[in-house]
C-alpha cells in the first residue's frame, strides 16, 4: 500500500489503482489524482506497447519511463503476400546492443484505397503472422473499423480522427474499444477534438502530429507535453506520435532520431534497414535510460566461447558499454578467452582510474576471487591499454608474472590477440 500511495503522490499511478479505496472515493478523486498524461496500450498479451505515463519534461529531472515505439509502415499498394513479406521483415527487425534487445514494436498498416472487405482481410491475415502489435492507417472511417472488428481482440490503434471523418473515426473507436489517434491543424483544435472523444467513451487517445513540419510539430510537441506537465492540462495529457515517413532513409533516420528526444511516443517510418534503425533504437536507448543509475554489467569473470586452460585473460570495468565493446571484440577475434570485470561503480576504465575507483591492487584481489588463476596453466594478463601504470605493481604482488598492455581501443583487440597472445608452452 505505501508504494502505491507514493506512485499516486509522484503522479505515476492513478488514485483508481488503490486496493484500499471505495469504489465511491474512487470516483471522487479520480480526476483529481489521475497522472498528467494518461497511460495508453496498444495491443495485447506480452508484445503490448505502453507508452504515455511520463512526469517531466527533462530526463535530466527525473527519467523518462516509456520508450518509444517505432512502427513500420505497411503500404495499402502492396500486395497480399508483399504484405505478409513485409511484415517477416518487422518480425525479425530485432538487434542486441550492449546487452538489451531493441526492435521495431508496431507495424503501421495503411488501408487508403482498400474496400472494408479487403481492409478486413488484410488486417487479420497480418496480425496472425505479427510478433507487434498493428496500427490501422486510413481516412475512410467505415474501411478503418471494417479492420479494426476483424482484430478487435488484439486492440489495434486506429489512424487518426481528422477533419470531416474525426466524428466517424471517434464512433468507430468507441464501438471497437480500441486506442485512438487524434489530428488537428492547431493544439486548440486537438484539444477540443480530444475532450470530444473522451465525452464519447474513448479515453485511450493519443496526439499525432505531422513530421514533414518539424519546426513546428517540436514546438507543438513541447507546448503539449508542458501544458499536461506543467499546467495540468487535461485535453492535452495524452502521450504523442509522429509519422516521419520518407524515401531518404537519412532523413527519417535523422528525424525519428529527433522526435525521439522530443516527445514522441511512437514513430512512423518507411525502413527495416538495419542502418537506418540502429541509429535511432541507440537514441531511444540512451535517451530512456536512469541518468541517476550507472549502466553496469555484474562483475564476475565471463567466459567468451569455449575456454581452456590456455585462454587468455582480460579485464575490464563494469561499466555496461565498455564491457559489451570489449566481450564483442573478443568474440570477434575468434579467441575463447576470460574476461574479469571489476566493480567500478558503473565507471569506464578511464574516468575510473581519474575518480579513483580502481587500482592495481584491487585488479589483483578480484581476479584472484574469481579463482581464474586455477583454470589456466599460465600466469600472462591483459591488461587495458589506458592502464599501463598497473603493469609492474600486477607483476610483483601476484601471480601474474606476464602482464600484457592490450590496445587502448576495444577494436585493436582481435589484431592484439592473433598477434601478442602466446599461451604457456
Amino acid at each position: 500500500m505505501a508504494l502505491t500511495a507514493m506512485q499516486v503522490a509522484a503522479k505515476q499511478k492513478a488514485i483508481t489503482d488503490c486496493p484500499h479505496l471505495s469504489e465511491e472515493s474512487k470516483t471522487e478523486m479520480a480526476d483529481a489524482s489521475a497522472p498528467p498524461m494518461k497511460l495508453v496500450k496498444i495491443g495485447s498479451g506480452d508484445g503490448a506497447v505502453e507508452i504515455g505515463q511520463e512526469t517531466v519534461l527533462f530526463r535530466h529531472e527525473e527519467k523518462f519511463h516509456k520508450p518509444p515505439a517505432l512502427a513500420a509502415r505497411i503500404a495499402a499498394s502492396l500486395s497480399d503476400q508483399e504484405a505478409a513479406e513485409r511484415v517477416d521483415a518487422v518480425n525479425k527487425a530485432v538487434f542486441t546492443r550492449v546487452g538489451e534487445e531493441l526492435s521495431v514494436r508496431m507495424a503501421a498498416v495503411d488501408l487508403e484505397g482498400l474496400s472494408a472487405e479487403a481492409a478486413a482481410s488484410r488486417a487479420k491475415a497480418l496480425a496472425e503472422k505479427s510478433r507487434v502489435p498493428l496500427a490501422l492507417m486510413g481516412t475512410d472511417s467505415a474501411v478503418v473499423g471494417s479492420a479494426a472488428a476483424a482484430i478487435q481482440a488484439m486492440k489495434p490503434l486506429l489512424y487518426k480522427a481528422e477533419g470531416d471523418h474525426a466524428e466517424a473515426m471517434i464512433a468507430a473507436a468507441a464501438e471497437h474499444k480500441c486506442p485512438l489517434a487524434l489530428g488537428a491543424e492547431s493544439l486548440e483544435a486537438l484539444a477540443d477534438l480530444a475532450v470530444r472523444a473522451k465525452d464519447k467513451g474513448v479515453d485511450e487517445l493519443i496526439l499525432a502530429f505531422d513530421g514533414t513540419k518539424v519546426g513546428e510539430t517540436v514546438r507543438g510537441l513541447t507546448v503539449a507535453r508542458r501544458a499536461a506537465l506543467k499546467k495540468g492540462f487535461r485535453a492535452l495529457g495524452y502521450p504523442a506520435m509522429v509519422d516521419v515517413s520518407s524515401e531518404d532513409p537519412m532523413r527519417e533516420t535523422v528525424l525519428a532520431s529527433t522526435f525521439v528526444a522530443k516527445y514522441a511516443g511512437i514513430i512512423i517510418l518507411n525502413g527495416l534497414d538495419g542502418a537506418e534503425l540502429l541509429p535511432v533504437m541507440t537514441t531511444i536507448q540512451n535517451i530512456y535510460t536512469d541518468p541517476q543509475v550507472p549502466n553496469t554489467v555484474e562483475a564476475k569473470a565471463y567466459e567468451i566461447g569455449d575456454v581452456g586452460e590456455d585462454s587468455p585473460v582480460l579485464f575490464t570495468t563494469n561499466f555496461s558499454l565498455t564491457y559489451f565493446c570489449v566481450e564483442a571484440e573478443v568474440e570477434r577475434s575468434k579467441i575463447p578467452s576470460y574476461i574479469c570485470v571489476v566493480d567500478t561503480e558503473g565507471l569506464g576504465v578511464l574516468n575510473a582510474f581519474a575518480g579513483d575507483k580502481i587500482s592495481a591492487e584491487q585488479v589483483v584481489k578480484t581476479i584472484d576471487a574469481y579463482g581464474v588463476a586455477d583454470k589456466v596453466r599460465h600466469r600472462k594478463l591483459i591488461i587495458p591499454g589506458l592502464l599501463p601504470s598497473f603493469r609492474a605493481e600486477i607483476e610483483d604482488t601476484s601471480v601474474w608474472e606476464d602482464v600484457l598492455i592490450g590496445p587502448e581501443n576495444a577494436p585493436g583487440i582481435p589484431a592484439f590477440l592473433h598477434e601478442k597472445w602466446q599461451p604457456a608452452s
